[in-house]
């Protein structure tokens, strides 16, 4: 018997520490694993926004092909990074259990705070960029891709004041030292996934596998509150380029998910927040993104989609 896994990641510093942290969940079950980096279009499109790059797997089709002609078994990904559908052939089966989901301020500038005026955001994310322009008009958005230590480098060439990214990346990387704040999931709602490592498979990948990854890899409650959004985001028929946002965690024995959609000029927001037990997770996520189309959701989403065509 195969007592190999292959994992398929991104190259990147921190694709490359989720791909070894996973490694290491592996460990006690007995199987051995091997890392096999993949560059995806994501990695190699460094001057053009995502959104222009086209939403759907930029940082996961090359991996997700691998999946398909059998060169890997398992691909591990950000799941903030995972599109809406899958192919039919592929199924994820396993989400690590979640950082904080935050977004965090790095600066090294003593005194810095979001509410000064003049200041320069440097973010790729068009969530972040539509509530930046709801919450802090006065800040001004600058487009800074690469990853996370290119950035870095940015902001301390004085590209711009602050970095807003993910909590988990930063954390996993080591830069804690440059967090200045943690921003309230209660305003700036995180997207679909971040905080957490997703798992994915051919559906064909054997069934002791499988097996291995489910016991050792997945967190119940994590993957609960994600199945959820990405019920909500498949119904919205959001991509990576959409300000789409959907945070799900555990209240006692109820999952509770806060999802909607955001204008690209931050002047419009539609939200809703609803509870359920956590086995009617996907349920609430689909009635959440209908509930948020027909008020106003509809018309935000297509305004978005006509101006990231043009």
């Amino acid at each position: 018997m195969n007592k190999i896994i292959r994992i398929g990641t991104r190259g990147s510093k921190l694709a490359l520490w989720q791909a070894n942290h996973v490694a290491d969940l592996i460990k006690p079950s007995g199987y051995q694993t091997e890392i096999v980096p993949i560059e995806t279009r994501g990695d190699k499109i460094l001057n053009v926004s995502i959104a222009k790059i086209g939403s759907k797997g930029v940082f996961t089709e090359e991996i997700e092909e691998k999946l398909l002609d059998g060169s890997i078994d398992i691909a591990v990904h950000s799941a903030k990074d995972l599109s809406s559908s899958l192919a039919d052939e592929l199924e994820l089966i396993a989400f690590t259990e979640r950082e904080p989901a935050n977004d965090v301020v790095l600066t090294t500038k003593k005194g810095f705070s979001l509410k000064n005026e003049g200041i320069r955001i440097g973010t790729s994310s068009t969530r972040r960029v539509a509530f930046l322009r709801h919450f802090y008009p006065q800040a001004e958005a600058v487009s800074i891709r690469g990853n996370l230590q290119t950035r870095i480098e940015k902001l301390n060439a004085g590209q711009c004041d602050a970095l807003i990214l993910a909590y988990a990346g930063v954390h996993r990387m080591g830069y804690d030292n440059l967090i200045m704040e943690q921003i309230e999931t209660s305003y700036f709602v995180p997207p679909v996934g971040q905080g957490s490592i997703a798992i994915e498979c051919h559906k064909k990948l054997s069934f002791d596998k499988k097996e291995v990854i489910e016991r050792w890899v997945n967190h119940v409650q994590t993957e609960d509150c994600i199945r959820a959004e990405r019920a909500f985001l498949k119904t919205l028929e959001g991509g990576c380029s959409i300000p789409s946002f959907g945070y799900a965690w555990m209240e006692g024995n109820m999952l509770t998910l806060k999802a909607g959609i955001i204008s690209l000029d931050g002047k419009q927001v539609v939200k809703v927040k609803r509870s359920s037990s956590p086995e009617e997770g996907k349920e609430l996520g689909k009635g959440i993104a209908n509930e948020v189309l027909a008020n106003g959701g509809a018309d935000i989403l297509q305004t978005i989609k006509t101006a990231i065509k043009a």
